[in-house]
């Protein structure tokens, strides 16, 4: 069982930045790709980034490319997350999760460990 813990979040003004933080102490990390999800009330979990094991590879939602950077530091066993320009449709809760699959998955269902999630807020 691989324990992921965010941090983080908060509260900030649009046009902002935000570095969202996953970390876990199981020394498997590296086996993992990673990824970050969110979700705002009433709303499904929507995928945000994914990286590969060793970060060479890198993957966008639509809707945060060119504003969101996922980075992972295999040594510390954490993976970021850096949000700039934030937008207030940027708020929700915002969830790290560890995936054995090889193959690229922007879904939920495509992950096996799940973080309890931090909370961003973007005020207008």
């Amino acid at each position: 069982q691989v324990q992921l813990v965010e941090s983080g979040g908060g509260l900030v003004q649009a046009g902002g930045s935000l570095r969202l933080s996953c970390a876990t102490s199981d020394r498997t990390f590296s086996n993992y790709a990673m990824g970050w999800f969110r979700q705002a009330p009433g709303k499904e979990r929507e995928f945000v980034a994914r990286i590969s094991r060793l970060g060479g590879r890198t993957y966008y939602g639509d809707s945060v490319k060119g504003r969101f950077t996922i980075s992972r530091d295999n040594a510390r066993n954490t993976v970021y997350l850096q949000m700039n320009d934030l937008k207030p449709e940027d708020t929700a809760v915002y969830y790290c999760a560890a995936g054995s699959g090889l193959l690229l998955d922007t879904t939920p269902n495509g992950y096996d460990y799940w973080g309890q999630g931090t909370q961003v807020t973007v005020s207008s």
